[in-house]
């Protein structure tokens, strides 16, 4: 069977609900398991991501013959985003050989993931989500919230709304609604805005809507009532859409609508009608198909018939890009552990170790064809997120545009809240916090 009827197979299997592995043997191939969900609320989400994720991995294997002669492999099982089904999952696919790392894009399932990566030693990427604390990592060696934590997240809108009032000191005073998603991802951050809340003087009031957020007349009453300075969405999937149709309904500008990272795609606003136009959103990473990476994926890839999209309208949306930037940040992972450990298949520790010393800086960035897709990022052994850097895009009624510069969190604030977390979880876990040294090597 062809490497693109392989693919072809994958997909329609995991739409099922089956699991179709490409063959990996230990000697040359890299394997990527995934937990992905491309049928139920969340679709729009896991359709892109796992398509840019898996266009990447394609790309690597069919312009470069994988990874210094390594291929890459993966496999797919159907989550529907659910966490029992993320966990069967993992407890299915992990049996294969030459596993790199996992890559859920969940919440609920990275939670229930910890113990058993941390365990079976390989490491657990969580790009813009996931855990805060798990940025420790002395605490947390095997997962990775690269890019973006919830509480950097939290900072750096709270940057933002204050550089549109005149600086932090113009926040006293002021009035922000959250509008969270009501599930473990939703409520992560709601600590971090009642600190915020605290230091700088504004007012904060924290709204749940139940998953999947389809009914929100009684939240957006209370808000309209409430008369917030800012609004800042913290939705996912079908919430988006019907948070901004529902804030036109009751009155409330869109313009002071700010979305988190998990509201800030295309399938967020293009429901939404006009009723999106001038909504603004936090991004690690750019939209558009203009940059280089992407256009060699459409002609390798698309051109050829080898795309995972079956909407190519779809390429170049902040969700494909941000399934190719974790390509990215994956294949670069596996790439630097070559170079200490062997042109080769490496262990799940090992390639830890490649995560830990992922430092891409912006020429690397920009050799990698992903130059203003996005930032830099700058792993270490105690810091598994990197810099953190965001940019804000509004929506004109037909494309994202930037219009904020690259925005970093306030580290000094948030690194000591982070530690005290992580510290507390190890107390109770009987976690002996890790050194440098002990970073520094890799077992089988």
């Amino acid at each position: 069977m062809t490497l693109l009827a392989r693919i072809r197979n994958t997909a329609l299997a995991a739409a099922l609900g089956f699991t179709v592995a490409l063959p990996a043997s230990a000697a040359d191939e890299q394997h990527f398991p995934l937990q992905s969900y491309r049928v139920g609320p969340y679709a729009a989400g896991g359709t892109g991501f796992f398509g840019g994720f898996i266009d990447y991995l394609n790309l690597i294997n069919t312009r470069d013959s994988g990874i210094n002669g390594v291929k890459l492999t993966w496999a797919e099982a159907e989550t529907q985003y659910e966490v029992e089904r993320g966990v069967e999952a993992y407890e299915r696919l992990k049996s294969a050989p030459g596993i790199a790392a996992w890559n859920p894009l969940s919440v609920g399932i990275a939670y229930a993931m910890i113990d058993r990566v941390t365990q079976d030693k390989v490491p657990l990427i969580t790009v813009n989500h996931g855990r805060a604390d798990s940025t420790d990592g002395r605490v947390f060696p095997y997962v990775f919230p690269l890019l973006l934590n919830p509480y950097s997240e939290t900072s750096g809108i709270v940057n933002y709304i204050a550089a549109k009032e005149g600086g932090l000191e113009s926040l006293k005073g002021k009035k922000i609604a959250v509008l969270y998603h009501g599930s473990p991802y939703g409520k992560e951050t709601i600590p971090i805005y009642d600190l915020l809340a605290e230091k700088y003087g504004f007012e904060v009031s924290q709204i749940e809507v139940p998953h999947p957020g389809n009914e929100q007349q009684s939240q957006w009453l209370n808000i309209r009532r409430a008369k917030p300075d800012y609004v800042v969405l913290r939705g996912w999937g079908v919430m988006n859409p019907v948070a901004l149709r529902t804030a036109v309904k009751v009155g409330f500008p869109v313009d002071r609508i700010i979305g988190n990272v998990w509201s800030n795609s295309e399938e967020d606003v293009i429901p939404a009608g006009e009723a999106a136009k001038g909504y603004t959103a936090i991004t690690t990473q750019a939209s558009g198909a203009e940059y280089p990476v992407v256009k060699e994926i459409v002609s390798t890839l698309y051109d050829q018939g080898k795309g995972n999209l079956e909407d190519k309208n779809r390429i170049g949306s902040v969700y494909h890009n941000l399934g190719i930037v974790n390509g990215i940040l994956n294949v670069e992972a596996v790439r630097i552990a070559q170079e200490k450990f062997g042109k080769r298949t490496l262990t799940g520790d090992e390639v830890r170790w490649g995560f830990e010393n992922l430092q891409l800086d912006q020429a690397r960035v920009e050799a990698l064809g992903a130059k203003d897709l996005f930032h830099s990022i700058h792993v270490t052994w105690d810091n598994h997120e990197g810099n953190g850097y965001v940019t804000f895009q509004q929506w004109d009624g037909q494309k994202w545009n930037v219009v904020s510069d690259w925005i970093a969190p306030d580290w000094a604030l948030l690194r000591p809240i982070i530690e005290a977390s992580s510290e507390a979880y190890a107390a109770e876990k009987g976690i002996k916090l890790r050194t440098a040294e002990d970073a520094a090597t890799a077992t089988n």
